[in-house]
């Protein structure tokens, strides 16, 4: 059944009620309820039965279940980490080098980029290395959550070896195997498309530029400057997504060692990568990306979670820091701190599913994509803006991938003649780039909402402080494909890309500044 424009319906209520009422939970229920109202045809007993099943339908998916698993399981982990006082050993021994709030912005973005291969990993990994050192240089939680945020996703959607190079790649030859050989293969298609990939280049390059600039705007610029002036990381309203420190108590000071934090930390990434490795195919792959890309990413996400548990059990019985009992009380009090996070993305996921049912994905991408045959060169920032929309509205980059490149790379391969040239790799980056800003900003993606977690931010004020940034990235992208259409290469548009962001940032921190009447560059706090 055809539901029209009335399947836009369920994403449009939730995001809608996530920003007016700032209850994210009951906004995406909401939000599925709505679908079900249109499948049960305006029936309310049926629109609650539907509602319950798609969300319990979520528990019972194999990768979700593993993946709700590594929350709890990671959460418990980083209980114990904090515990035995490994944040504050590094923090001790960074506070030195890393002694002011500009220079502690730009490490945590570095260790963004060094952490590629999984943007959960990356956030869950840079999250917990560098809370304690942007707590102490009074960076906001909204900032931290923005840097873990702006460096996941971004980051490992450009690397070469990742799981996500791997689906990227799936998702091109499935797109392009009706048209048989090209030349060349799927994933050299995908590695000529990652200049072209402009809103994943802005992106990480607006961390920089507001990093070393400290021109803050939107919401951001008051969020900064009341955890400078004031030492409020946190605003006094924020219900934080995850808490270790409320629900473990304080560290303890009885061995304070680096070693507890950087042994456990290795162990999550030594063992999710050979996780991927082993799952993706392990020496049958026909290589290390391969097995990556076709890898089971939440069993070995949850495998690595488990190593570094019992790190820290290992550290903590050793050097006496705690008893087993105390260990265990710790690991449940850490898991508790996923609780919020794991029913975020219970009805995210629960409402993706709302959306698959009316045809939301559908309706958007048949009213908008036949437009653009007729004005091949248009295709690429039309493509880019449907999946900005599709992404933002179903939170997910990986589904929309899947939806748009079916019916968008075999739409610019016909109308280029099957030539493999500029325009169609820059349709390809537009579809992927397009897909990450909505899993980047949207406050039902998996990965904002997992920003938010390791963060220890309010999910809402993270979205709200985000968004203009996300925004302004995402602006500069569709310039860079419209001087596509004048026959601009790649590698004039990306720099004079960056430039533009630096001007759009000097422009709206102005603007702000102006509004909210407070200095145009957030003061720089230097620890004691």
């Amino acid at each position: 059944m055809s539901y029209g424009v009335l399947s836009l319906l369920p994403p449009v209520v939730a995001l809608l009620l996530c920003f007016l009422t700032k209850e994210v939970i009951s906004s995406l229920f909401i939000g599925v309820l709505v679908g079900g109202l249109l499948v049960g045809k305006g029936n309310i007993f049926a629109a609650i039965a539907s509602s319950w099943d798609w969300s319990s339908n979520q528990l019972l998916d194999k990768w979700q279940a593993e993946y709700f698993l590594f929350l709890f399981v990671i959460g418990g982990a980083i209980g114990l980490m904090y515990k035995l006082g490994g944040g504050v050993a590094l923090v001790q021994k960074l506070e030195k080098k890393v002694e002011n709030s500009k220079k502690s912005q730009v490490l945590i973005g570095l260790l963004g980029i060094l952490v590629f291969f999984n943007e959960y990993a990356n956030t869950a990994i840079v999250g917990t290395a560098s809370k304690s050192l942007s707590d102490k240089n009074r960076i906001s939680r909204e900032k931290f959550s923005y840097l873990l945020d702006s460096t996941s996703s971004p980051v490992s959607g450009l690397a070469p070896i990742s799981d996500w190079a791997g689906y990227q790649t799936n998702t091109i030859a499935v797109a392009l195997a009706a048209f048989g050989s090209l030349g060349v293969s799927a994933y050299t298609i995908w590695l000529r498309s990652l200049p072209y990939m402009f809103y994943c280049w802005f992106a990480i390059a607006l961390v920089f530029i507001i990093a070393l600039t400290e021109f803050d705007y939107g919401p951001m610029k008051k969020a900064e400057c009341r955890a400078r002036n004031e030492g409020k990381v946190l605003a006094d309203d924020a219900i934080p997504a995850g808490n270790i420190e409320a629900e473990v108590g304080e560290v303890s000071s009885k061995h304070l060692s680096i070693w507890t934090f950087i042994v456990p930390v290795v162990a999550l990434v030594g063992v999710a990568l050979y996780g991927m490795w082993y799952t993706g195919g392990g020496t049958s792959a026909g290589s290390f990306a391969d097995a990556l890309g076709n890898s089971d990413t939440a069993a070995a996400l949850l495998w690595g979670a488990f190593a570094m548990t019992i790190a820290c059990i290992t550290f903590g019985l050793v050097w006496k820091i705690m008893t087993f009992k105390e260990m265990m009380e710790t690991f449940i009090q850490g898991a508790k701190t996923m609780f919020i996070a794991f029913l975020l993305m219970v009805f995210a996921w629960a409402l993706k599913a709302a959306c698959d049912a009316v045809g939301t994905a559908d309706y958007t991408v048949n009213l908008v994509l036949p437009l653009v045959q007729n004005a091949p060169a248009i295709l690429p920032v039309v493509v880019f803006l449907v999946c900005m929309l599709l992404s933002f509205g179903l939170g997910t980059s990986w589904g929309t991938m899947a939806i748009i490149s079916p019916i968008a790379l075999p739409l610019v391969l016909n109308v280029n003649n099957m030539e493999l040239n500029s325009l169609v790799y820059a349709t390809i980056g537009a579809v992927l780039s397009g897909s990450i800003f909505g899993d980047h900003c949207s406050p039902i993606s998996d990965t904002t909402i997992v920003s938010s977690t390791f963060a220890g931010s309010d999910h809402m004020a993270h979205v709200t402080t985000q968004i203009p940034y996300a925004f302004t990235a995402a602006g500069i992208s569709i310039i860079g494909y419209l001087l596509m259409m004048i026959s601009i290469p790649w590698f004039i548009i990306l720099p004079v890309g960056v430039v533009l962001l630096y001007f759009a940032v000097v422009f709206f921190s102005k603007r702000s500044a102006k509004k909210y009447n407070l200095p145009q560059a957030t003061p720089v706090y230097f620890a004691k």
